[in-house]
């Protein structure tokens, strides 16, 4: 699969193939991760439904990393969607706080995203909930068959298991098909409005063909600091993108990500004239308007290397009338008007890849395994899950 013009053979040599498939395959993949939830409906709406018809119910996204990014995402619109108890608490968290983290005497669904699923954080932080929340059910979205989460939970009683298609087991170092699909697969789980499959998977194709050279130009003025803002879904976002430039970088560029309102109260001393800010423009009307007061603010002070926004076309918006920036540096995601933010992630989220991916390139790194020193792995290792003595209360 062509990945910006560049030569299959090059990116082999380079060891970045699988990375540049991985992101280019991903409006093909929708499709088909959408054909997977759709073939379970009946069955998710039958273990999802008594449990939604609690009020008590407490609904847990977790994951680690990247994973954890994809609760991040989802928590506000399964709030809206739900009007409940919805909590994004990695992984991490649970297992190194189960005291903070798990709530004992609470109905609680734990939503687990894992790529392999064999973290060690992904099944321990499972056998802490079923330990200390009586009765938790399990919801997972995992791309490996084999892993051990979907073998701690394909046989739980109170477990149902989403495993994605093989092509969203991505074979290179950085989650990119995998995180896009477990988004989305749960999003189409949980019924979230907003999010047609053939309209995403349009934009993110036309992302692709349209803008090399807009994303080509920022990597050959190769930033040495890069922010991502976003708010709410698009702050979850942010931290992804953050966190695939800095992986596939080798930290050689470092990223940060922050909201729009949130980077003035400090992060904003990050910026100098080697920064390339990127705004995520939410399409929400009230959140959009700090979005461009910041935006606007940016490009007024002139004092980062680049400034960039992504997002839809407004809805009657006048004040974005004053928005566009004199070089062009505004992004506009073909997508139908009134969808929510949650639609605008994944589309959004393969520029950023793309981003990472040609940075990496630029930088002569090899982005199927780009950390030469070995600090990080594929799948997370040094990690020791220790016993915890706590007892539910």
């Amino acid at each position: 699969m062509e990945f910006f013009d560049l030569d299959p053979a090059d990116l082999s040599r380079r060891h970045a193939a699988h990375t540049a498939r991985e992101i280019a395959q991903q409006p093909d993949v929708w499709p088909d991760v959408h054909a997977v939830v759709d073939a379970q409906r009946a069955a998710l709406d039958a273990f999802l439904a008594p449990l939604l018809a609690d009020p008590r119910l407490r609904i847990v996204l977790t994951g680690a990393g990247s994973s954890a990014f994809i609760g991040q995402c989802l928590a506000p619109a399964l709030r809206h969607r739900f009007g409940g108890r919805v909590e994004a608490v990695a992984t991490t968290d649970i297992v190194a706080n189960p005291g903070d983290t798990l709530q004992p005497g609470v109905p609680t669904l734990l939503v687990s995203f894992a790529r392999s699923g064999n973290s060690p954080e992904s099944v321990a932080a499972v056998e802490l909930a079923d330990r200390l929340v009586d009765g938790c059910r399990h919801l997972a979205f995992t791309c490996a068959a084999d892993g051990m989460l979907n073998r701690r939970l394909g046989t739980h009683p109170r477990a149902h298991v989403v495993l994605l298609p093989e092509a969203t087991h991505d074979q290179a170092f950085a989650m990119t098909s995998s995180f896009s699909g477990m988004l989305l697969g749960a999003a189409w789980a949980f019924g979230v409005a907003g999010m047609p499959v053939g309209p995403l998977a349009d934009a993110a194709r036309t992302l692709l063909r349209d803008h090399a050279s807009r994303l080509a130009a920022h990597v050959r003025q190769l930033p040495e600091r890069v922010v991502y803002l976003g708010s709410g879904t698009l702050l979850g976002l942010a931290r992804e993108a953050a966190l695939k430039l800095l992986e596939l970088t080798d930290g050689l560029i470092v990223a940060m990500a922050e909201s729009p309102l949130g980077f003035r109260h400090g992060p904003k001393t990050f910026l100098d004239e080697r920064t390339l800010v990127v705004v995520l423009l939410s399409g929400d009307p009230h959140t959009r308007r700090y979005d461009l007061d910041l935006l606007r603010e940016l490009r007024r002070e002139n004092r980062a290397a680049g400034i960039l926004s992504v997002g839809v076309a407004p809805a009657d918006d006048a004040d974005d009338t004053s928005t566009p920036s004199p070089s062009g540096d505004d992004l506009t995601v073909p997508l139908p008007p009134g969808l929510p933010d949650l639609a605008l992630a994944p589309v959004a989220l393969v520029l950023a890849q793309c981003f990472a991916l040609l940075a990496s390139l630029r930088l002569g790194l090899t982005p199927d395994n780009p950390s030469a020193s070995g600090t990080v792995n594929r799948v997370v290792a040094g990690v020791t899950i220790h016993p915890y003595a706590g007892q539910p209360t």
